[in-house]
């Protein structure tokens, strides 16, 4: 199995200066390749304490520079919030200078705060997502970048340095609505899973994403990349009590963010099912939610931190785990310390062995 780490620049009410921030996560990236880990990943939002990472493709450059064998991916460049012709440039730019080394993440996003600073209605965004992503995967593949579509009317583009290497099956999208599982498979993108759905509902969208894929694409769809949140301790009590109080901190930093019990889902085209979400925490309150969102991560010793993700892996079929140390203000020697045990103890064992589903 392919494990990777994953970094997201949080800092929860504030409580450090960004620069402090910025430097913790840039040690525990520069960790990364030497302690073992197979990728580095970096996440892209905007204008509030929930990450301060508003350029992914930047903070891959630098990583890209720091490290010569670990692939680097993003999860996700949004791209609603971008020109296609400018992301194309910049993909292809970074998978260049890091000599083949990139793993495309792309999304359609949630936050209201991010598509107001932007400009751009959330109404917009499933079909802002679907033009721009042909035009970026197509042009990726293809070496020039056009489009005739209602958003982005672009006339045809080389993109320099030109590609040099195919981006199918190392292209994905962040998914978690049903209806976006099949744009994906249409798109012909592998699957990001960060996980917020029972498992057993997030196999049976597997299971109907994979369908659509084999029936369009006429092969089978990519191995799903899972992403969780990670906390490995010696002593399990520990594990658990440092996690739960940092997942408290990174939950309601997500809450107050994506403003998930406020009314706007019902009124935005595309995502419905966040109101029914937004109506569920309304109406029971978000400690059984955020308990339930707690339970879904990956905690504990080694060895329960192995069985969790094994289990994980063999409900979804995933070959790829993205583990994130640093999140919800957890002092930087808890993050490395978990880091390191996990790399140790953990990580070993999973890229020994392929999981099934």
């Amino acid at each position: 199995m392919h494990v990777g780490s994953g970094h997201i620049f949080q800092n929860p009410y504030n409580k450090r200066t960004d620069l402090d921030l910025y430097q913790n996560e840039m040690q525990l990236a520069d960790l990364s390749e030497g302690l073992g880990f197979d990728s580095i990943w970096g996440v892209e939002h905007h204008f509030t304490d929930y990450t301060l990472c508003p350029d992914v493709l930047q903070w891959l450059t630098w990583v890209a520079a720091r490290t010569e064998r670990a692939q680097i991916g993003s999860m996700v460049v949004v791209l609603p919030w971008h020109d296609p012709l400018r992301v194309a440039e910049e993909v292809a730019m970074l998978d260049t200078l890091s000599n083949g080394r990139m793993i495309l993440g792309i999304g359609r996003g949630l936050g209201r705060v991010e598509f107001d600073g932007f400009r751009v209605s959330m109404d917009e965004t499933r079909a802002r997502f679907i033009e721009s992503a042909r035009m970026v995967l197509t042009g990726l593949e293809n070496g020039y970048v056009e489009g005739d579509g209602e958003f982005y009317p672009q006339p045809r583009r080389d993109l320099r340095p030109a590609p040099f290497k195919t981006f199918r099956g190392r292209a994905y999208a962040a998914a978690i609505s049903p209806e976006t599982m099949k744009i994906l498979a249409e798109l012909g993108v592998g699957m990001l899973i960060l996980p917020q759905k029972p498992w057993d509902q997030i196999a049976e969208d597997l299971e109907s994403y994979r369908s659509t894929y084999r029936e369009i694409q006429g092969e089978e769809a990519p191995s799903p990349i899972v992403a969780s949140f990670t906390y490995c301790d010696a002593d399990a009590s520990r594990a658990e009590e440092i996690m739960r109080r940092h997942m408290d901190s990174y939950y309601d930093s997500m809450l107050r963010h994506y403003e998930l019990q406020a009314e706007h889902f019902g009124k935005a085209k595309g995502y419905e099912y966040y109101k029914d979400m937004s109506k569920a925490l309304n109406k029971y309150g978000t400690g059984a939610a955020g308990e339930f969102f707690l339970n879904l991560q990956v905690f504990g010793t080694p060895e329960q931190c192995l069985e969790k993700i094994r289990d994980t892996m063999s409900k979804t079929g995933g070959q790829h785990f993205i583990a994130t140390f640093a999140f919800g203000g957890i002092p930087y020697e808890d993050a490395e310390r978990s880091m390191r045990l996990f790399a140790k103890e953990v990580m070993p064992e999973l890229q020994r062995a392929a999981v099934t589903a």
